[in-house]
């Protein structure tokens, strides 16, 4: 009788695999190196089992239940082409497919160059069609005849045959059978693995999952479905796709978008997008600098919005003269300072929320408080009652950093000019070398987003004139008072104590007199 394996289980299962795989390479392949190239075949993976899938479901329908399109012979598989490629975005003929090549990879010689070739055909596969830009260059960070595979092809090879025969391990079942998003939650796995090296090696802003989710649920509070998301400064996507965990992906009625200037980062998330199940035409990841050249300008306003943005990064500010009147940033009357462009993520953020959204953005502490055209940016946010709540979040949460970072809360129709302060500080638990939000700490930050309440020490509900009259500071530490953990001392009870000490030292002191002057007199 089949064992039935719970959610829990089949992730931790999944989770050892990967660790067993990263072992089974180690030392031949750079940690980031090969999470690309870990990511990159479980990507050929999906997409093969994915179209399998469709492809087999089609024809189910049609009455051919013991159809096999893995089976099929390429000549007899071009019929189907134009069709799927119209519906999915992409094509692969059986030949070509994840379970083929692995099944004869060990005695494929030339194994490198029919996969250098595979993946060009796939890319190819969407050329001239609405899927071009979805699919190109999604392979380019799986260099099968890289170097750092091996200095001939024969050792190339080998390790290729080696990967792809541990992705085929992965016990990720039929691919609707899981009760994980099995390929999404390896993706997850992957990223975390490295994340505390990615910033160093690879330009990857990662959040961890806790906090993407509280993101994620903030901005949909009050909501079952959403028009559109967006993250300016979308990473790997991670942020982006909790919306589908939240919400469903099918509750995001007009998918998912997002820009990334990193390209590794940009191709990973396009990636990420494919393997959290998100057809080419629900998701639109662009490539490019957000502040200066955003590529959304046709599909703004958004429902909801959420963002860790890089942390007080350079950008061109007051030295691009047309900048102070583009109609993101000119509101304000000044532009972010040239060496801290988070304000200027967040004027982006405003400009783009729609009328009824939310916008959720990690943000670094200093913006709370800085002075100068900070100030001046922060007086127009309060002054227009667009900031609805600010939360300070517990240090080290973040991998690459230890800063004890604040999530900024903007919505355009508030009901009152008040605005929220949550000190979370104290919210997390200890999760090997970071600290972490537990799903009791999330759900009671959540919660005091929800109920707008004065709870004391952690939250106090201020009114905008308050914050004026405070020179416009945002540091949730100026309104919410800490709780004194120091011992309560009654000083009279302490008198005392000390009185009756030194009473009884005294007393001790006649009684030990007497006893020397007993023994002398004795001699």
């Amino acid at each position: 009788m089949a064992v039935t394996m719970t959610k829990e289980q089949e992730r931790a299962e999944l989770h050892r695999t990967i660790w067993q795989i990263a072992n089974n390479l180690r030392g031949s392949i750079d940690g980031w190196d090969f999470k690309q190239y870990v990511l990159g075949m479980l990507f050929y993976r999906f997409i093969s089992e994915n179209l399998t899938k469709y492809i087999n479901d089609d024809e189910c329908r049609a009455g051919g239940k013991d159809f096999d399109y893995s089976k099929l012979s390429d000549q007899d598989a071009e019929f189907g082409r134009a069709d799927t490629v119209k519906e999915k975005g992409f094509y692969i003929l059986p030949s070509d497919l994840f379970v083929n090549v692995t099944k004869n990879a060990s005695a494929n010689a030339n194994l490198n160059e029919t996969l250098a070739t595979i993946f060009k055909t796939i890319e190819s596969s969407a050329k001239g069609t609405e899927s071009e830009d979805d699919l190109k260059g999604l392979f380019d960070d799986l260099d099968v005849n890289s170097n750092k595979l091996g200095n001939t092809v024969e050792k190339r090879n080998k390790q290729l045959v080696k990967l792809l025969e541990s992705i085929e391990s992965l016990n990720l079942g039929k691919y609707d059978d899981n009760t994980i998003d099995a390929f999404g939650d390896a993706y997850e796995y992957l990223m975390g693995m490295y994340a505390s090296n990615a910033g160093k090696s690879g330009g990857e802003f990662y959040t961890p999952q806790e906090v993407s989710e509280l993101l994620a649920e903030i901005a949909t509070v009050g909501k079952k479905e959403v028009n559109k998301v967006y993250d300016p400064a979308c990473g790997s996507g991670s942020l982006l796709l909790k919306f589908a965990k939240v919400l469903g992906k099918e509750n995001v009625r007009q998918g998912f978008y997002g820009q990334e200037i990193n390209l590794t980062t940009y191709n990973l998330c396009r990636i990420n997008m494919f393997l959290h199940d998100i057809n080419y035409n629900n998701f639109d990841i662009a490539h490019g600098d957000t502040l200066t050249d955003p590529k959304h300008w046709d599909d703004e306003p958004f429902d909801a919005i959420v963002s860790n943005p890089p942390y007080s990064i350079n950008w061109e500010g007051d030295a691009n003269p047309l900048l102070i009147n583009d109609p993101r940033f000119s509101p304000a009357g000044v532009l972010a300072p040239k060496s801290k462009a988070d304000l200027a993520f967040t004027m982006h953020m405003l400009s783009w929320l729609s009328t009824s959204g939310t916008a959720a953005i990690v943000e670094f502490p200093g913006v709370l408080y800085r002075g100068g055209a900070e100030r001046k940016i922060r007086k127009y946010l309060i002054d227009n009652n667009y900031v609805d709540c600010v939360i300070q979040l517990p240090p080290d949460l973040f991998f690459g950093t230890t800063i004890a970072t604040c999530i900024i809360i903007l919505k355009k129709s508030k009901n009152n000019n008040k605005t929220l302060f949550i000190d979370a500080s104290a919210e997390f638990m200890r999760g090997g070398n970071k600290n972490k939000l537990s799903d009791i700490n999330r759900l009671k930050i959540l919660d005091a987003f929800k109920t707008r309440e004065d709870a004391e020490y952690f939250t106090k509900l201020v009114d905008n004139e308050k914050i004026a009259e405070n020179d416009y500071n945002l540091g949730v530490s100026s309104y919410v008072v800490a709780e004194d953990m120091r011992e309560i001392i009654d000083i009279e009870e302490l008198n005392n104590e000390i009185s009756q000490i030194v009473k009884r030292q005294s007393e001790l002191r006649t009684a030990i007199d007497e006893i020397v002057g007993d023994i002398e007199g004795a001699k």
